[in-house]
């Protein structure tokens, strides 16, 4: 179905573009791929002066750039009426080797950010080739050395992601209640009386958090320095609480 305010016979079209004529982006869309088709047919056959013609009454109906108009025209000769146009694949710059070299690299630096592994890859590139680490060529070298710092990200997302174990757990309750608990630094204690503790929860996992593995509750005087140490064989709130009770027995605690 064509547009009744153009005709691909005449070329006639009304002053109004086609992105006005039935609002909405899918009537828009569809709209303007109906002017294409039927102006494709006539630009097919159509001779040099009359192509020109043929162009101008499609920048004028669709509004766009006399450019897009002529890409627009090529693309649908070339897949052909009632064909459709399979999807162009962005093709890929960075290969295997560029991302093998990245990895390296981000290893030696320590495991340190795009931002600042794209500060230090001069210098380290240098040193790993000379180690016999890195082989380059100096087209990939080239590559290498003006990577920007977002790509370096976005190519290392899976060796981070393989390296720390698996994607992190999303938020969930547990944060909502960490963001509803003060927490104190330090210097925010006022050099209270002894008694008063800060604790922390340490993870005996080694790289790997899967499975159960033994967590040590550590309970620190912020007075006396005095540090308990109770372990656990698993994270469980209940264990928590009778590790804190074990501790209570020990020495009085005040507060934490």
């Amino acid at each position: 179905m064509l547009l009744d305010n153009f005709s691909p016979m005449t070329g006639a079209a009304s002053p109004n573009r086609v992105g006005v004529v039935n609002g909405g982006k899918d009537q828009h869309g569809r709209a303007r791929r109906e002017v294409v088709s039927a102006v494709t047919e006539r630009n097919r056959s159509a001779k040099r002066a009359e192509k020109g013609r043929i162009l101008d009454e499609l920048c004028a109906t669709t509004g766009w750039h006399r450019k897009h108009a002529v890409r627009a025209l090529r693309q649908r000769q070339t897949v052909g009426p009632g064909e459709i146009e399979a999807p162009r694949k962005r093709r890929r710059r960075y290969g295997g080797t560029i991302k093998d070299a990245l990895t390296a690299l981000w290893e030696a630096s320590d495991r340190v950010c795009g931002k600042r592994l794209k500060v230090m890859i001069p210098t380290l590139l240098p040193a790993l080739e000379q180690h016999g680490r890195l082989r380059l060529g100096q087209a990939d070298r080239d590559c290498v050395l003006s990577i920007s710092p977002a790509t370096i990200d976005r190519l290392l997302v899976d060796v981070k992601v393989a390296a720390s174990g698996g994607r992190r757990r999303r938020a969930g309750f547990y944060s909502a209640i960490r963001r509803e608990v003060p927490i104190r630094t330090f210097n925010d204690w006022n050099s209270p009386p002894p008694g008063f503790c800060e604790v922390d929860m340490v993870a005996h996992g080694g790289t790997s958090v899967a499975d159960s593995f033994i967590q040590t509750l550590t309970m620190v005087d912020v007075a006396t320095g005095s540090t308990e140490c109770l372990p656990l064989v698993t994270r469980e709130g209940s264990l928590v609480v009778e590790a804190i009770n074990r501790a209570q027995s020990l020495f009085p605690r005040c507060g934490l």
